[in-house]
């Protein structure tokens, strides 16, 4: 199979589809690659590393989407990506189509199968090439909510940690999941105070048991909620439901009995946001404040540290990329109902339920198309 690697072009996205060692990989088992020339330059892998690990460097993206029989990316297409895009070929990224529906109506435009990395699943409902980036984002969020606490960032100007004889900070984590977990362990890590709210008894026992009496945990009702933000000097929003939009649990009415300058992170920004007033923000533009209160959403948040990101990505999509390459995209999709979970787009139809039923549209299950 040919295989191609464009440049990301999301505002200071830095990370790459694949490594060197990937494409290596990709090359011992007879398959083309070629990569964008300066696509991994964001990470320390130039353009001869590529060569030597025996793909071929071209010079634009549109060479690479013109001849790639599957692409390899890392964020969602942007709509000149999109435009590129042609009937059959094979996409395989990130998509978070749920909030987006101006990409879901590009993508059933082009003809192409779409196979989103949120939502391939694995065993026991795991999310396997979501949770690289899930855990990157968590401990992220602490390090960028602890920033934004500064005054001159427009925070309260208070220490995560506090010192002896000061208060540390409160942080408030929504969700026990994968990056709600992290977020508690680097939180923790800081000496911050730190509660978690999620609605599963079980997962609530689970995080008792790994951090012990300094962590509070809390079942979430609505009165908890409006308890736990209203005190939060950081807050964390850390929900998931797999390939559906994010529900926003944090309305502005609650937003208001917050104090000023604290901050929120809404870590679900990707999915559209667990909060009311949330909306997408980028590197460049990090923040804004609203009601008071700073909001951190950036969209593509491990991109900040994208080598970190990258490798840990491709540690994580690489066998699905071989899976993909080595028996062709339908039969690995039938092989493997994981992989086949992450089917979005098929040749102009929705293939994901969660997708289609948040943007109001026909759903098709997707082994009923590739079988024919």
């Amino acid at each position: 199979m040919l295989i191609g690697v464009p440049k990301e072009i999301k505002t200071h996205e830095y990370r790459v589809g694949l490594t060197t060692g990937s494409v290596h990989e990709l090359a011992h088992h007879g398959h083309q690659v070629i990569v964008e020339s300066g696509a991994g330059e964001g990470i320390g892998l130039g353009d001869e590393l590529y060569r030597e690990a025996g793909a071929e460097i071209v010079a634009s993206a549109a060479e690479v989407f013109e001849r790639a029989e599957m692409v390899v990316k890392v964020k969602e297409p942007q709509p000149g990506e999109c435009a590129m895009l042609r009937e059959g070929q094979v996409l395989f990224t990130y998509l978070h189509l749920a909030p987006d529906p101006g990409q879901t109506r590009a993508l059933l435009d082009s003809g192409c199968i779409a196979i989103a990395y949120e939502t391939v699943t694995g065993p026991n409902n795991s999310l396997p090439l979501l949770s690289p980036m899930s855990e990157v984002a968590g401990r992220m969020s602490i390090q960028a909510g602890a920033h934004c606490l500064e005054k001159e960032q427009g925070g309260s100007g208070i220490l995560l940690g506090g010192v002896p004889g000061v208060e540390a900070a409160r942080v408030v984590v929504i969700g026990g999941g994968v990056v709600g977990t992290n977020a508690v362990r680097m939180a923790m890590g800081m000496e911050a105070h730190v509660t978690v709210l999620d609605r599963s008894l079980q997962r609530l026992k689970e995080l008792d048991f790994q951090f012990g009496c300094m962590l509070n945990t809390v079942y979430s009702t609505r009165e908890a909620l409006a308890r736990y933000v209203a005190s939060a000097d950081l807050l964390i929003g850390a929900v998931l439901v797999p390939g559906a939009a994010a529900p926003k649990l944090v309305d502005r009415t609650m937003l208001r009995t917050m104090k000023p300058g604290s901050v929120l992170v809404d870590v679900a920004i990707d999915q559209g946001g667990c909060f009311e007033t949330s909306r997408p923000t980028t590197h460049a533009e990090p923040t804004y404040v609203e009601e008071g209160v700073v909001h951190y959403c950036v969209a593509n948040m491990p991109g900040a540290v994208a080598r970190t990101s990258t490798f840990a990505l491709n540690n994580a999509t690489l066998p699905f990329t071989l899976s993909l390459a080595n028996k062709g995209y339908r039969q690995a999709l039938l092989d493997d109902a994981h992989l086949c979970n992450g089917l979005n787009i098929y040749c102009g139809k929705v293939t994901c339920e969660a997708v289609a039923q948040a943007l109001e549209l026909d759903y098709v299950p997707a082994a009923r198309l590739l079988r024919g």
